[in-house]
């Protein structure tokens, strides 16, 4: 596979390569570690699982990071290889870079700004846009960077707190920009598109990004720019396919496999990476508590909390979880027993998780390439690419779409 950016006369091949991939391996992806106590690959790659099973949490994250060198057993090293020969992806070609007074950079998070800098440093688009329209704009940062003289804006945001603060921004910066309150699900969103406004968004999630996709091009929009995030923040119970292609694939994804893409930390600091690790660890503990009180061998979900909950005690944790889910009280237990045991089971499930880790880009790019299908069969010469380095943000693909 080549490693440049995709254009329109690749992007069947490459998908029906990654449906292929992905199909044939689904038994090792779609199981999650934190959901098993043992997993239905084990049995037939025991040597792999005893090894994953065998290392420390320390050396999972490591590992994490450099998945394509990892030295373990087979078919670790072979799928590793196929996984990082069909992801792979170059960048987009870059536009003319866009310069603003430092005021420009005032209120957006260095994160952010990077982020916006690169996305509108890969726009070549054919012809100069006259109209921008940042969907789901948040405080239009996005937009306000892209717009030059002669040209205007409208920034779309559903939170009016966020439509003010952005309207403020643009006028103390002289932006010819139109701050709305919309939601871009409701039916008339698409008034504010047509063949005249080019459309941009910088990791809208799920149903949104898609619904900008289908008004686009039902609108007669000649020009958009979208980095995707997100693929699970969608209404269905499944994923809906977009283009002939995906539609006549034999996978049916649900919510949880479309979260495999988002299963990474590479941007969290330290303190958010060590909260999420004590977190995860209890609830490893009380899922083998759980199935203790139940005396039923079986994962039992348990809904998101608020941190506040890991600021408790570990035995008070698991009481007030067991009395949230309604099963009986815990009584007494060893209770630095099974937080140890938690703990322990947190490092294997990390280490199992580097071989679904695997199919990560794989499954993004795949969704990617569905949206780029629909595209091109909607009339739209299509590129696809990154934008910007992967540790600035793992979600650093971008579809460019232009109607001749």
């Amino acid at each position: 596979m080549s490693t440049a950016f995709l254009c329109s006369d690749e992007l069947l091949e490459r998908f029906q390569a990654l449906d292929q991939f992905l199909h044939a391996h689904q038994h090792l992806w779609r199981p999650r570690p934190f959901q098993h106590l043992s997993l239905p690959w084990e049995a037939e790659f025991p040597e792999l699982a005893n090894w994953l099973r065998s290392r420390t949490l320390e050396q999972a994250k490591e590992s994490d990071a450099c998945l394509a060198n990892l030295a373990a057993p087979e078919p670790f090293p072979e799928l590793a290889r196929q996984a990082f020969h069909l992801a792979a992806l170059g960048e987009l070609p870059c536009s003319s870079a866009l310069t603003h007074p430092d005021s420009f950079s005032v209120d957006v998070p260095g994160r952010k700004l990077a982020q916006i800098q690169a996305f509108a440093s890969h726009l070549p688009f054919a012809r100069q846009p006259r109209h921008w329209v940042d969907w789901c704009s948040g405080k239009g940062h996005l937009g306000r960077w892209l717009t030059q003289a002669q040209q205007r804006l409208t920034c779309l945001e559903y939170d009016p707190a966020l439509v003010e603060s952005g309207n403020q921004l643009s006028l103390r910066l002289g932006v010819d920009a139109e701050h709305l309150q919309q939601d871009v699900l409701a039916a008339d969103s698409d008034r504010h598109l047509d063949a005249t406004r080019t459309p941009v968004a910088l990791h809208a999630c799920g149903d949104l990004h898609v619904r900008l996709l289908q008004l686009a091009s039902s609108r007669g929009c000649t020009q958009l720019a979208v980095a995707p995030c997100c693929y699970n923040r969608i209404a269905s119970t499944h994923y809906q396919p977009l283009s002939a292609a995906a539609q006549a694939s034999q996978l049916l994804l649900s919510r949880d496999d479309l979260a495999l893409p988002l299963c990474e930390t590479v941007t969290a600091g330290a303190r958010v990476r060590r909260l999420r690790d004590r977190s995860m660890a209890w609830r490893l503990a009380f899922d083998l508590l759980q199935r203790q009180l139940r005396n039923i061998d079986q994962y039992l979900p348990t809904p998101s909390l608020p941190g506040h909950w890991f600021d408790k005690p570990f035995p008070q944790f698991c009481e007030d979880l067991a009395n949230l889910r309604n099963l009986p009280s815990p009584g007494s237990q060893d209770w630095q027993d099974l937080e140890a045991r938690g703990w322990q089971r947190l490092a294997e499930v990390r280490n199992l998780e580097l071989l679904r880790n695997l199919f990560r880009r794989p499954l993004e790019l795949w969704l990617l390439l569905d949206r780029a299908l629909y595209l091109m069969e909607q009339g739209y010469s299509v590129r696809l690419g990154s934008f910007c380095d992967y540790r600035l943000s793992p979600r650093n693909l971008l579809l460019l779409a232009e109607r001749p």
